[in-house]
């Protein structure tokens, strides 16, 4: 990876502090260089009733595994531009891009990218896909980890690899070993089995003393694109710890939504796709939406970049729409000031901008300078009604703020 990207990384993480909290933040600058999230842990539904996208609206947002980008090509902007500071993500989202416009049909693209483990993937992407990436990207996935390429990953379970991948297979073992088989869960028919089988099976884990002891280590999280920063914030929510906290979360993604209707809960507790024809699925993925994102997929393109950088160079009242992820938990009051100072530039009337936090509270407030802030206004009901929908249940809360010119 580059020293560019590596310096980017950084420059998002590092923020002024001990020496120990220093070597964390540096250790996952590092980890965030590969792939971290095969799949984007925000719920793209969410997010698109939020945006209410026209025809008109130029979307900029934050890749992360690129769920998010294709999802809203399907409703038909004028652009999506994603960014993100991973190179991992970026190859990832040309991929799925070049997919998009490449490959003969849906089955084909939900081979690669719904079930993400079969075969005949890699033959796949070198006859339709590898002609048409950049050079870049195709280095990428055509590289050699481990004397295996890249490319392979669809071949052997693609949403188990990664940082994510890796920490959800921990995860499991640490079921294991207190005698827990999520098959029962990912077979229930209603919310009341869902409920019995958090209360009875997954509850217990959390008075596990190896359950406590690793939650109280701020590097415990890494796993799930955690910094230090955003750990803090979660821990202040349970009154500085983290571990009532991630009880809740996982509560309610076991227990407030039929798993049928939760693919988020299949990744978290089977690492796929349900593979049923009727499935949960990202928007991106669902039959029905395939000939729209062929056609809009052009529209789409991802680049190596900061959200901050991008947007300077950006016209001012150019942008309907921002999609900021959880980034801002990991940002000083410097860095929250000067994207915000871009995005009210860029931004055209109306304009919309939605983001998570890893706790409950929204960070802005007096923190972003009041001259700033108060150009936008906050959305208080559709930022709770977003909060109870999130399917993904892993953030605090969802924000949705309005450009009021």
């Amino acid at each position: 990876m580059s020293s560019t990207a590596q310096a980017q990384l950084d420059a998002a993480v590092l923020q002024e502090g001990d020496a120990a909290t220093g070597w964390l933040e540096t250790l996952f600058s590092r980890l965030f260089l590969g792939l971290v999230y095969p799949q984007i842990w925000e719920d793209p539904l969410v997010d698109m009733e939020a945006l209410d996208i026209a025809p008109e609206d130029n979307l900029i947002c934050i890749a992360s595994g690129s769920c998010n980008m294709l999802s809203y090509l399907t409703a038909g902007p004028a652009s999506v531009t994603a960014v993100d500071l991973s190179p991992a993500h970026v190859a990832l989202g040309r991929l799925k891009l070049a997919a998009a416009r490449s490959l003969p049909d849906y089955a084909a693209f939900y081979q690669l990218f719904g079930r993400a483990d079969m075969a005949g993937n890699a033959e796949l992407y070198d006859r339709c896909i590898r002609g048409s990436l950049d050079k870049s990207t195709r280095e990428f996935w055509d590289g050699k980890p481990l004397f295996r390429r890249r490319i392979g990953v669809f071949q052997r379970g693609f949403y188990r690899h990664g940082l994510l991948g890796r920490f959800l297979g921990a995860v499991h073992l640490l079921a294991r070993l207190g005698g827990v088989d999520f098959a029962p869960l990912l077979a229930a028919r209603s919310l009341d089995e869902q409920k019995a089988f958090f209360d009875s099976r997954i509850a217990p884990l959390f008075d596990m003393w190896l359950v406590r002891k690793l939650a109280g280590f701020r590097a415990s999280l890494f796993g799930l694109g955690i910094p230090p920063a955003q750990y803090d914030k979660l821990a202040a929510d349970g009154g500085g710890d983290v571990l009532p906290v991630l009880r809740e979360r996982v509560r309610k993604l076991m227990c407030d939504f039929p798993v049928r209707d939760n693919y988020f809960a299949w990744q978290a507790f089977a690492r796929c796709y349900d593979p049923a024809p009727d499935a949960s699925l990202p928007p991106y993925l669902l039959q029905e939406n395939f000939e729209v994102l062929r056609d809009y997929a052009g529209r789409g393109r991802i680049v190596n970049r900061s959200l901050t950088d991008l947007l300077a160079g950006e016209a001012d009242r150019s942008k309907q729409g921002y999609v900021l992820l959880d980034a801002q938990d990991w940002m000083n009051d410097a860095q929250l000031n000067a994207l915000w100072s871009q995005i009210t530039r860029t931004a055209a009337p109306g304009a919309r901008v939605i983001f998570r936090t890893g706790g409950t509270a929204d960070i802005l407030p007096d923190r972003v300078r009041p001259d700033t802030l108060n150009r936008w206004a906050y959305d208080a009901e559709a930022s709770a009604r977003g909060t109870a929908q999130d399917r993904s249940a892993i953030y605090g809360a969802f924000h949705l703020y309005r450009f009021q010119g």
